[in-house]
């Protein structure tokens, strides 16, 4: 009893220190903090709503305290630019919170070093590059057609029920990067069994944001709890991607896939197991899940909008006709396809807070100091709907970009669903024509319309690290194309 004490007692001075240094320091504005707690209790589920709101009243660049760890949150173009590009190589490593992070030895939450780079180039050669990409064009094409068919074969069956979208756009899009990364689909139950799997991640006792972000809850957390529920949990992942992954890697593949070119790797002792592991499972969620939450944000504002969606029908039937589904090689024909697809990722970026840069140096940003250390968060969202960037920003308005060509690769720091720099995502490309091809195929072999008044739609996000619609978006659903080419086999 004497030694927790004394460790608690040692904790609260450490702290108290801590937040005496933090003010005297010329880091920026800020909400006012609770001693210990930082302001953990004024954050709100979703996150970039509080940071939004804060920045209205503190400025674009603002100090948030999540316990003892300060992050730093900014939301405005003029300084994404600094924290993406100016001071890029001060800002390019990642703030690990949980144990899920693999410990930086994936790509996603690496660090910036020798280690990502190797990763990046690998995943770029082998998946990303434009030759990878028209390599593969036949598959999505298929599994494109598949989602389309479908839909036709369900509407079929009762075409008064309304279409639950998720559930055709999750499985096309974990089919296409499972394809890809894996060489085949899931069967229904490891798919199944995937996604519990990463919606279990979310929700693990000890991976809280209270545990995560403060230090003295967490020491004193590691007395009470145990690591059975993350061991469990672990131990369940490497099962399924045994079962799933590994057991058939070699077996009945038409062409050489990505995790056989990690395997060899291994084999030669150029990577760990866990970067095996924490790679394919990188390419897995982060591919269905962006992917699928776009286009389903994309189709809500088509139901909302019908002289939207009237208006790109007219340009589909002009480019593809009705004899044909669309193809990749269509998209550069279809502009306000792509502006569709631009709007949509402005107004709901799948990532709507960027994931956490850390400082490995102090560093100026706005004026103010970032010590090192610091967490740094770019507010996508915010920035996207900034009024000083976009005229009336909150409405859905596809052709702002037929107006003004606009990059949403990272180039245009108005608008960056891929975030920018060295962080940038390495399959943008890939991902616009996934989500262009899904995209463009659901609005020209249906007609869409609200099962409930549009202004009934619930617009409203699912608290996350990605931003799901909180309701899935169900729409009544009328075929435009001959019978006959729904019921095509594609090969």
């Amino acid at each position: 009893m004497d030694l927790l004490l004394i460790s608690l007692t040692t904790i609260i001075i450490a702290a108290f220190m801590q937040n005496l240094r933090r003010r005297r320091s010329n880091i920026p504005p800020g909400p006012p903090t609770r001693f210990l707690i930082g302001n953990l209790h004024q954050l709100k589920p979703l996150w970039t709503q509080s940071f939004s709101e804060w920045s209205h009243t503190y400025g674009p660049i603002i100090s948030v305290w999540l316990g003892s760890q300060l992050a730093v949150v900014v939301s405005s173009s003029d300084l994404a630019k600094q924290v993406l590009r100016d001071k890029d190589y001060q800002l390019c490593n990642r703030h690990r919170t949980a144990r899920m992070t693999q410990n930086g030895s994936d790509l996603i939450w690496s660090d910036y070093g020798a280690h990502y780079v190797k990763m990046r180039k690998l995943c770029t050669l082998e998946l990303f590059s434009l030759k990878s990409i028209e390599c593969f064009r036949l598959m999505r094409e298929m599994e494109v057609s598949s989602m389309v068919k479908s839909v036709f074969n369900d509407l079929m069956t009762d075409d008064q029920k309304p279409v639950v979208l998720r559930n055709y756009l999750g499985s096309v899009a974990l089919n296409i990067v499972s394809r890809l990364v894996i060489g085949k689909t899931f069967e229904p139950k490891e798919g199944r069994e995937f996604k519990s799997i990463v919606d279990r991640e979310t929700r693990l006792p000890g991976a809280t944001k209270m545990l995560d972000y403060t230090i003295w809850l967490k020491r004193v957390s590691s007395w009470f709890t145990s690591d059975n529920a993350f061991m469990k949990h672990m131990a369940r992942k490497r099962k399924w991607f045994k079962r799933a992954v590994m057991d058939e890697v070699y077996g009945g593949r038409d062409q050489k896939c990505f995790v056989q070119s990690l395997l060899e790797l291994k084999e030669k002792n150029e990577l760990t197991e866990e970067t095996v592991m924490g790679l394919v499972w990188n390419m897995l969620t982060a591919g269905a899940d962006t992917t699928a939450i776009t286009i389903e944000w994309a189709m809500a504002e088509m139901v909302r909008c019908p002289t939207v969606q009237e208006k790109v029908q007219h340009e589909l039937d002009s480019v593809v006709g009705f004899g044909r589904l669309m193809s990749d090689t269509d998209i550069p024909k279809l502009p306000y396809l792509q502006c569709i697809l631009k709007e949509a990722l402005r107004l709901h970026p799948p990532t709507p807070l960027m994931l956490p840069h850390k400082a490995s140096e102090s560093v100026q940003i706005g004026g103010y100091r970032v010590p090192k250390g610091a967490t740094v968060y770019v507010n996508v969202q915010a920035i996207a709907r900034d009024p000083a960037n976009w005229s009336n920003p909150d409405e859905f308005r596809p052709e702002r970009f037929l107006v003004e060509e606009t990059d949403v690769k990272g180039q245009d720091f108005r608008v960056l669903p891929f975030g920018s720099g060295r962080r940038v995502c390495p399959a943008a490309q890939l991902s616009l024509n996934m989500m262009t091809l899904a995209l463009g195929n659901l609005l020209h072999c249906f007609s869409w319309t609200s099962s409930t008044p549009r202004e009934h739609i619930d617009m409203t996000e699912k608290p996350g690290l990605v931003c799901y619609m909180k309701t899935p978006l169900q729409a009544l659903a009328s075929s435009r194309l001959p019978q006959e080419l729904y019921l095509l086999t594609f090969h």
